[in-house]
């Protein structure tokens, strides 16, 4: 035991010695279920309202045909692409917060939500783009504003405030542009531009479930990999050398990771506010383990999109409330507290 948490060592058949923190494991599962529960919640809303067995048995093909078709072919896509995009915003935060040590370090408030949406508004307003050259054109432009980013903060090194700094200025800077293109776009094109940037699961279908999937299985279990090499990051730079950490290669594959799947989610779903900066954090204080706590995060990020976007239906109706306006009011009421935290403690 240390402390209110107990660390367990585990011996695998091949002689190695892990160490396993029982509360993280307890609320990772926790988590897990939670994301299983909300999405069978959501499943089952709408204008033609389930029960959470009818859901489980169309899901396991015992429904009848109307049932399966509403589940499969409409509301299914639609959970999927929340829980994908949550937990690839809820690691990406975990990692941006740890290379950065700053809990503002978060890509939607470091300008990357703002640079997928100029990409996509790009694509819309001067190509005419179909949905799929959209959401290429959000991917282009997520990757290349965390390359401008990265390059603009490097001195020697990333140091985590000048890193924040650095993303707040290229915010604003993009959300000028955003604003631009905007008066740019005729009347069909900005009413299509500002509902993909309110951030939406509405009319999610299996076009945008393959790709996504796809980027999640390769691009988490690698960041997944690097959890130990980033919490001896989290020490700083020298100890972590020291520790025999290769520091800003690590910093370049973690970033570009976290960056492809910010831009990812981004094109799937739009900018949805906030679940990158909340994630990581409620994570934190829920394992209270130190670290990046990457897996908890992803699920936190997962319950937190799902959830949010249940709430919305629950509250106003199926559709009539785009779940980014939802997590933008929770996630900037969070900031503020944040902000108030931080202040206090004397690091801002």
């Amino acid at each position: 035991m240390t402390g209110s948490r107990r660390v367990t060592a585990v011996r695998t058949a091949g002689g190695l010695s892990l160490r396993l923190d029982v509360r993280a494991v307890l609320v990772g599962l926790l988590l897990l279920a939670l994301a299983l529960a909300a999405g069978i919640a959501l499943i089952g809303s709408g204008d033609y309202p389930m029960t959470p067995g009818e859901v489980l048995a169309a899901l396991t093909g015992g429904g009848n045909p109307g049932q399966e078709f509403i589940v499969h072919d409409l509301r299914l896509p639609r959970v999927l692409v929340g829980l994908l995009v949550g937990a690839a915003f809820g690691i990406s935060g975990a990692v941006f917060q740890t290379v950065s040590r700053n809990p503002l370090g978060s890509p939607d408030v470091l300008g990357f939500a703002q640079g997928s949406s100029v990409g996509a508004l790009v694509v819309i307003v001067y190509l005419h783009g179909e949905p799929f050259a959209v959401a290429a054109g959000a991917v282009v432009g997520g990757v290349a504003t965390g390359v401008a980013i990265f390059l603009l903060a490097w001195k020697r090194g990333i140091q985590g405030y000048r890193f924040v700094l650095v993303g707040i200025g290229a915010n604003a800077m993009l959300y000028a542009l955003v604003l631009y293109l905007l008066t740019k776009a005729n009347i069909v094109e900005a009413t299509r531009a500002t509902t993909w940037m309110t951030g939406t699961l509405n009319g999610r279908d299996w076009d945008q479930v393959g790709p996504l999937t796809a980027v999640c299985a390769v691009l988490i279990p690698l960041l997944l990999l690097y959890g130990r090499p980033l919490r001896m990051l989290e020490m700083g730079d020298d100890a972590a050398f020291a520790l025999g950490v290769r520091v800003d290669r690590l910093r370049v594959i973690v970033l570009l990771a976290a960056v492809l799947l910010v831009a990812s989610g981004t094109a799937a779903a739009g900018p949805i506010s906030f679940v990158a900066l909340t994630a990581p954090q409620l994570a934190r204080r829920l394992t209270r383990s130190p670290g990046p706590n990457l897996l908890p995060s992803a699920l936190m990020g997962a319950v937190l999109l799902v959830a949010a976007d249940f709430a919305s239906q629950r509250l106003f109706g199926a559709d009539q409330l785009p779940v980014g306006v939802l997590t933008g009011v929770l996630g900037g009421g969070y900031l503020l507290w944040l902000l108030a935290v931080e202040r206090k403690a004397g690091r801002i």
